[in-house]
This record gives C-alpha cells, structure tokens and sequence, in this order.
C-alpha cells in the first residue's frame, strides 16, 4: 500500500547572508508517521523547521503540506492550515499561568477550547495540577510539557519538534518521548528535530541524517540504530 505524504520538502535550500545553512535537501513526511532528522549542532536543522513553519523564507525549493504550496506563506497562515512548531528552548510565557500559555496557543481559533484544554490536561497531568501558576516557576521537564501542550491547541495535523529532550534529566527525557508517542497514536503526525539520537531513532518510522546542510543518510529508525555508522558518530559506539 503506498504511503499518503502529508508534508514534502524538495530542493530545499536556506541560507543567512553568504552561508547556505540547508543545501538542496529532499525528504517527505508521511500522513500519521514519526519521521526524526538526527544531526550535530549547526547541521541545518532547525533551519529546515522553521523554513517549512515559515520563521525562514526559503532561498531555493518546495515545501508541500498535503498537496498545497507553502513557501512565501505567513507563519499565521501555515498555522491555521495546520502544523506547529514546538521551538527549542521551550519559549513559555514565563509570567502567565499555565492555562494563559495553552490558550495563547489557540489564538488562531474562534471556537470552544474547553475540550482540547481537557485534552492537554489529560495529556500532561501536571499541568492540570499547575494550571493557575506562572510558567516561569515550573521545571524544565514541565516547561517542556507546556510548550509541547500548547502547540497542540491549535489542533495541528503536523507538530513539529525542535530538540525536545535539549537540558532535561534522563527520567524526564523518557517520559516527554513517550508523550510523543501517544501524540502519535492519537493521529497527529510528527517531524522531530532531536540530538538525543539514540531516544529519536526508537521513536522514529523514518529518519534522516543531516550534516553541513545536506541529508547524507536515510531510513526507517531501526535501520540506522542498526547503522555501524550511525552507532559510532551519535551514539557512542564503537564500529565493529
């Protein structure tokens, strides 16, 4: 059965004055999928995320969500079609509450929240527990929580994530990454950024390697756990 692709980059290329951060990269994303790009710090990355989101316009190439250009759209209006980005950093509003910060993640819709505010809750426990503190005075793995449930409030087909697991304790990375795994079985398609290699190839249907700007290996995540390159430039093994 062929794969329905909800998101498709072609010929990507993104670059900041002289430097080309993403040099002419092709992948897709398929509907209902964990895909993952594993990669060192300034590999373009990030770069690609917040092209796709519209944060970067695109020097050269295509990016697709289900069929539809995207490239030269506002960020406003690639949000309302329906994907979101989680940034690195978390970026909450440290002096808001809780619940302020998940509905400033529905701005964009004019409907009853109440459900999805339940949603998120049910999600994240703890941030029912938290919902009337200020953001700023929860934990990184809370903070972490919070950012991803209020990207989720603007009901996105896609969610992208920009290095969820970045300063966070082992327990806590766990415990986001099996988030991210039942956001995925609720239906949401996911694309991850993540330099915890090992975490992001479990999670991962499909993953690619990015380096200096270029994709140079692709596969299913099991494929490049298995990879003796892989195992000894991100994961700290040894070739056999």
């Amino acid at each position: 059965m062929s794969k329905e692709y909800i998101l498709e980059i072609s010929n990507l290329s993104v670059s900041y004055g002289g430097i080309k951060a993403v040099k002419d990269i092709s992948f897709a994303v398929p509907k209902g999928e964990v895909v993952t790009l594993i990669g060192a710090n300034g590999a373009g990355k990030s770069s690609t995320l917040r092209a796709i989101v519209g944060l970067e316009k695109p020097a050269a190439g295509s990016i697709k969500f289900a069929g539809e250009e995207l490239a030269g759209l506002s960020t406003d209006a690639i949000v309302e079609k329906g994907i979101t980005l989680v940034p690195e950093g978390r970026r909450v509003f440290p002096n808001l509450t809780v619940l302020e910060n998940l509905k400033i993640g529905a701005y964009m819709r004019k409907d009853d929240l109440n459900k999805d505010i339940e949603w998120v809750c049910d999600l994240f426990p703890r941030l029912k527990e938290r919902s009337w503190q200020k953001a700023g005075t929860l934990s990184g793995g809370e903070q972490q929580m919070l950012a991803i449930g209020r990207a989720l409030m603007s009901k996105p087909s896609v969610i992208m994530m920009d290095e969820p697991s970045l300063g966070l304790a082992p327990i806590v990375v766990q415990g986001v990454f099996d988030i991210i795994k039942e956001i995925n079985r609720q239906g949401v398609t996911i694309l991850l950024v993540e330099q915890n290699a090992n975490m992001a190839l479990k999670a991962a249907d499909q993953a690619y390697v990015m380096e200096t700007g270029r994709i140079t290996m692709s596969g299913t995540g099991t494929e490049l756990l298995e990879n003796d390159d892989i195992k000894a430039a991100y994961l700290g093994k040894s070739k056999k």
